[in-house]
């Protein structure tokens, strides 16, 4: 009997390190498995394609033999197993996380042989039906996303507007899981352009679907008159806080250029401070003031700076300073500021500056949060 049980210890210990030869060689030609998988034959020859498509699909770290019993020429064998899904299994993908197995397996010895073997893998098929079950999340998740992309997408303008003697640019990079990024341009009366940036908190389609009602407010509150930044963002806050869901909120930056006389008025709701330059030096535009939908009855400072030719501003979302390179070092205001005053007499400052994140960020960067930008320019005079 304690040949018998040494002979099955071997058998399943080997195979766990991969040894398929092991198969052929303590296995009678006529051995019949009894705990067949699905779509699973009970030859030697299916056991082995098996227990490859297994070791395929599962990187076992430790397997343990905890009990054996051998009762005439049957050995039952209780063990346990640590295994990295690492490949496909049973239709589901390969997940790389860490599980546990335990379970018996009874084998039949026959002249040195096995010649039956039944296994009842006590854990698997409750880890396989909690990995389907988190497939299935997953794929409900990313049909979130894709929906949450549509309604985000749908409503960014796409059209630049054109203004006599200014370059207006924008570049806007969605992550993978949708945030809340958003910039709109309102054409005002007189010739003057709002110019909207904001993020929403959040994710997914809670994120775009407050993004979308926060644009649609803003746009309604700022196309109906002759309205400075700072009392537009009042109203729309009061508007907001009282129909955002709990705990969801909106930072934003909205400015009013006169394209005429270069002046640009601005207000801020807890968005990030814009960069200014004039003459290879770079500034923060500041103005105080709450993120929209947290409290009512909120005042919001309003401030003007005047654009002369060759000086511009850059608005932004919190994607660009909060990117990290390897270390987790963030790429930081104080870098993009000194980027942006080394860097503002060139043309294409954004792709510049995109390019220098990237480098700072390194290979194999991901980006984890949307990323918007945009310039407005007054051209220098000929």
């Amino acid at each position: 009997m304690e040949e018998n049980k040494a002979l099955v210890r071997r058998f399943l210990e080997e195979q766990a390190r991969g040894n398929l030869g092991v198969i052929d060689e303590l296995l009678s030609p006529d051995f019949v498995d009894r705990g067949l998988l699905p779509g699973q034959g009970p030859t030697r020859e299916d056991f082995k394609r098996a227990v490859a498509e297994i070791l395929d699909a599962f990187s076992i770290i430790s397997f343990t033999i905890e009990e054996q019993v051998a009762e005439g020429d049957m050995v039952v064998t209780k063990y346990t197993e640590r295994s990295v899904i690492r490949g496909e299994f049973a239709g589901l993908p390969p997940t790389g996380t860490e599980e546990n197995f335990e379970g018996i397996y009874i084998h039949r010895i026959s002249e040195g042989r096995i010649t039956e073997e039944w296994s009842q893998a006590n854990t698997l098929h409750t880890t396989l039906e909690r990995l389907e079950q988190e497939m299935r999340e997953r794929e409900r998740v990313e049909q979130e996303l894709r929906v949450a992309q549509r309604i985000q997408h749908a409503l960014l303008p796409r059209d630049l507007p054109e203004l006599e003697g200014w370059k207006i640019a924008y570049d806007y990079r969605p992550a993978r899981e949708v945030g809340g990024d958003f910039y709109d341009f309102l054409p005002l009366s007189d010739g003057r352009l709002g110019v909207i940036i904001g993020d929403v908190s959040g994710k997914g389609i809670p994120a775009a679907l407050v993004m979308a009602n926060t644009q649609s407010v803003l746009r309604a509150i700022a196309r109906r008159g002759d309205i400075d930044p700072g009392p537009v963002l009042a109203e729309a806050n009061e508007v907001l806080f009282t129909y955002l869901p709990p705990n969801m909120f909106a930072t934003c930056f909205y400015a009013v250029l006169d394209p005429t006389e270069g002046r640009l008025r601005y207000a801020n709701a807890g968005h990030n401070l814009p960069c200014c330059w004039h003459e290879g030096l770079a500034t923060d535009l500041r103005a105080s003031g709450m993120p929209l939908g947290l409290m009512p009855t909120m005042d919001y400072e309003e401030k003007e700076r005047t654009l002369a030719p060759g000086d511009g501003v850059l608005l932004y979302s919190d994607g660009l300073i909060e990117a990290h390179d390897p270390q987790r070092e963030m790429f930081g205001t104080s870098r993009m500021v000194e980027f942006v005053g080394a860097n503002s007499g060139k043309a294409t400052l954004i792709d510049s500056l995109l390019a220098e994140l990237k480098q700072f960020a390194g290979e194999g960067w991901e980006q984890e949060d949307d990323i918007t930008m945009l310039t407005l320019q007054r051209n220098r005079l000929s």
